[in-house]
């Protein structure tokens, strides 16, 4: 399925109905009373988030979506049938944001949230509402309201619990597809992976965890180099960052620092979440190779790599372990500021 982040739609509410002028026609009431009911409420737009989804593929085809309008009121005081509320699914992690503005309009995160976008127009009055002691015979009634109508953005950014970062060929692709049961397109040329991945990794019964393979980034992504920003947003929700080194690196501190100045330059507080360094594809060199990798320290937090072979397995388990690990300590802190 096709990777869609970023969606312009239009959105429109329905049209309350008119209210209804009628009078009451009775064999022996030579001139009945005001009998015209009340016009319907126009249905309301309301997104929803929904974790079966995850792309914003279905707005690139439909542009359009308009809730159903109200019904004009009717003869002996009945009130028009109101419009049917129009639900737009869309992923988890999508952000709503007016097209004209750009003001943050709602942050759809959790699996059945919502937000009414656009109200639907108030039903007028039917002439029955208008009567009174002085006036009988109302023959007016009042119009229904419009809807309203309007241009938002949505853009999506992927909720995963662990983001990895890496430059091209880190062999981010092929550890995700070694890791979980996804499948992502995998070959040896720079930025095979153009649109993120998701994987499911389950640790034991009721244990898992999903993971992101980022694109690769690139010195100056920040700036737009590359893939740039695009997908950079994809990044800031994970509670866990896993930096991917090339074991052929010829210096692997220099791309950490690298690739920790690009996620710093585009959000600060991205070096703030915990994170696990690791060196892949250690299948590739040799001992003396792994010894001296096996002794790096990495600046910040004096992180000592985990090697690692996504092709021979080596040290795998223990990084999903340690990946678990990491992402119940972020559960522990983000419940404890919470209270």
């Amino acid at each position: 399925m096709k990777f869609i982040d970023r969606a312009k739609i239009i959105i429109r509410s329905g049209n309350g109905g008119h209210g209804m002028v009628s009078f009451r026609r009775e064999k022996f009431v030579p001139k009945g009373g005001p009998e015209g009911g009340n016009g319907g409420k126009g249905g309301d737009v309301i997104f929803r988030a929904d974790r079966h989804m995850n792309t914003l593929l279905d707005f690139k085809y439909k542009r359009h979506f308009f809730a159903e309008n109200g019904q004009p009121g009717g003869i002996k005081k009945m009130f028009g049938k109101n419009g049917q509320d129009l639900i737009i699914k869309i992923p988890c992690g999508t952000l709503i944001k007016s097209a004209d503005t750009d003001e943050l309009l709602a942050d759809l995160t959790e699996h059945g949230q919502e937000y009414s976008a656009a109200k639907g127009g108030k039903g007028g009055k039917g002439n029955w509402e208008f009567r009174s002691p002085t006036n009988q015979t109302p023959r007016y009634a009042e119009p229904g309201l419009l809807g309203e109508e309007f241009e938002v953005v949505l853009e999506l950014k992927l909720i995963a619990d662990i983001g990895i970062v890496g430059f091209p060929n880190a062999g981010k692709s092929t550890l995700i597809s070694t890791i979980s049961a996804a499948k992502p397109k995998i070959a040896d040329y720079p930025f095979t992976t153009l649109v993120p991945n998701l994987g499911i990794v389950k640790i034991d019964y009721n244990k898992n965890f999903t993971v992101a393979d980022i694109p690769g980034l690139i010195e100056g992504a920040a700036e737009g180099k590359g893939l740039g920003i695009k997908f950079l947003r994809h990044v800031e929700r994970t509670r866990v960052l896993l930096f991917l080194i090339d074991a052929s690196s010829d210096s692997p501190i220099d791309d950490y620092i690298t690739l920790s100045n690009e996620l710093k330059k585009y959000n600060p507080a991205m070096l703030d979440k915990h994170k696990i360094i690791t060196i892949s594809k250690i299948d590739t060199v040799d001992d003396d190779k792994k010894t001296e990798l096996s002794k790096l320290i990495f600046p910040d937090d004096d992180i000592v790599p985990l090697l690692i072979s996504s092709v021979t397995h080596e040290n795998i388990e223990q990084l999903k372990y340690n990946l678990w690990e990491k992402i119940e300590l972020a559960d522990k802190e983000h419940a404890s500021e919470k209270e």
